[in-house]
């Protein structure tokens, strides 16, 4: 079997990988696992699935399929399969180690970012309005090659925010800065030329402490975006901002309302609208609803890709919490865990989004993203819709077409794990191995370059 050797990050071209290894068979045919198709249906037991020049071919139980000639054999009996992850909200570039600034916005930690992803099992991340330069463009057109292995990169490259408002720092200098409809379809126009992958707009005032875009600035970003056949997405945290984006003919959405619950008018609007998607960005509001640090900090298999310093940095904050100083987090996460419900239980599209990288979302690329499956699950759904959620909803939200689901004609980007996620959610951190164009990475590679450090 050919590996995918990790000191050469990401986007390495096929060519390079077979020069250091044999050429492997035509095609590999994997027996005996589980398999979660990410497609939110039944799991097929005793599974049989081929991978071909990097793509899943065919897909069955074992001994129903033909099997085809110059073919290798791998057994996973006693495994379970799943669809590599896609994760529709993070912030790339800023943090490193402990630190979070704009300088980290580099190539080489964008890349490691990437190899993070990568060694969890996360396939695809959008980048969610906070790029600098033409840097994102290089990687993600990178990522896009036909030989490329690693994470597609898609970008929302700079938002469009009130001044001196959007995200907080040191992401704020970011975007771009609109205080007229003009400037915002200007902006828009920019954007289009740049082809970038959405337009993300903050529509939230802090708690009333930052001036928050208007809806006639949104409407008219909205508009220019349609015509220019872009997407537009919101970050917004109230029902009422919801619905006036939805009237307004928003796309999408970053996180998910957390200042009250669903009501029927914003249920109906969402079904006038059954494209529009939310971006559930659980981890933040469940973390700070929580009075004891997490006992998830403590689990050996973080440490394969954190470093002592962050894993201590990240415990801090729950130091000294109480109940009563975190009241206000908690009656939100009881809205959020509602919210999950109702929306779902009225096939509204909700997909997988961290917020990983950003100023709460912390710096545990792809690890983070195994934590936003448990928060679904606490929060009301089932195991096998959280990871249809995180696979093939938020590949179709990002319309990565040949990632989300084990299905022929799709990329053999799939996580081989040693527990069922079915059964227990957190199964899904028990990985065996990882596999991107039906190449194993090589993970012990990875985590040898990090202790290096």
């Amino acid at each position: 079997m050919t590996r995918l050797h990790a000191s050469l990050l990401v986007f390495v071209a096929a060519a390079a990988v077979s020069t250091a290894a044999q050429r492997p068979p035509r095609a590999t045919i994997y027996e005996g696992a589980r398999l979660i198709d990410g497609s939110g249906g039944a799991a097929i037991d005793n599974s049989a699935f081929v991978v071909a020049d990097g793509r899943f071919t065919q897909v069955a139980r074992r001994g129903e399929l033909p099997a085809p000639t110059d073919v290798a054999h791998v057994d996973l009996s006693g495994k379970t399969v799943m669809p590599a992850l896609v994760d529709a909200h993070a912030h790339l570039g800023y943090r490193k180690g402990t630190t979070f600034s704009a300088d980290n916005f580099t190539r080489e930690n964008i890349l490691d970012q990437l190899n993070h992803f990568a060694y969890w099992g996360v396939s695809g991340v959008l980048s969610t309005g906070t790029d600098i330069g033409d840097l994102i463009f290089q990687i993600r057109n990178a990522s896009n090659a036909p030989a490329s292995l690693g994470p597609f990169v898609r970008t929302a490259w700079r938002g469009i925010a009130p001044p001196d408002a959007g995200p907080f720092p040191p992401m704020r200098a970011a975007p771009f800065d609109v205080a007229t409809e003009a400037a915002a379809r200007a902006d828009v126009r920019e954007l289009a030329a740049r082809k970038v992958d959405f337009v993300k707009i903050w529509v939230d005032d802090r708690n009333g402490t930052l001036p928050k875009l208007s809806p006639a600035i949104y409407q008219a970003i909205i508009d220019e975006a349609h015509k220019n056949g872009i997407r537009v997405i919101a970050h917004v945290v109230t029902l009422a901002d919801v619905k006036d984006l939805l009237r307004a003919d928003i796309d999408g959405f970053a996180h998910l309302f957390r200042d009250r619950e669903a009501d029927g008018e914003v249920i109906a609007l969402l079904k006038a609208r059954p494209q529009v998607f939310f971006m559930l960005t659980l981890w933040a509001p469940r973390l700070a609803a929580a009075t004891e640090r997490p006992a998830w900090l403590d689990d050996p298999a973080l440490r394969e890709s954190a470093s002592a310093d962050q894993i201590r940095q990240f415990g801090e904050p729950f130091a000294g919490r109480t109940a009563q100083s975190v009241a206000t987090a908690r009656e939100e996460w009881t809205n959020l865990q509602k919210n999950v419900v109702a929306l779902g239980r009225n096939g509204v599209k909700l997909v997988l989004g961290t917020d990983v990288g950003g100023n709460t979302g912390g710096p545990l690329f792809g690890w983070t993203e195994h934590l936003e499956l448990e928060n679904m699950v606490a929060a009301g759904m089932t195991p096998a819709a959280a990871i249809a959620a995180s696979t093939r909803g938020s590949a179709d939200a990002l319309h990565l077409t040949q990632l989300g689901t084990i299905a022929a004609g799709k990329r053999a980007d799939f996580i081989v794990l040693n527990g069922n996620p079915l059964a227990d959610i957190t199964n899904s951190r028990k990985i065996s191995e990882i596999y991107q164009r039906g190449v194993e990475l090589d993970r012990a590679a990875l985590r040898a370059g990090w202790a290096r450090r």
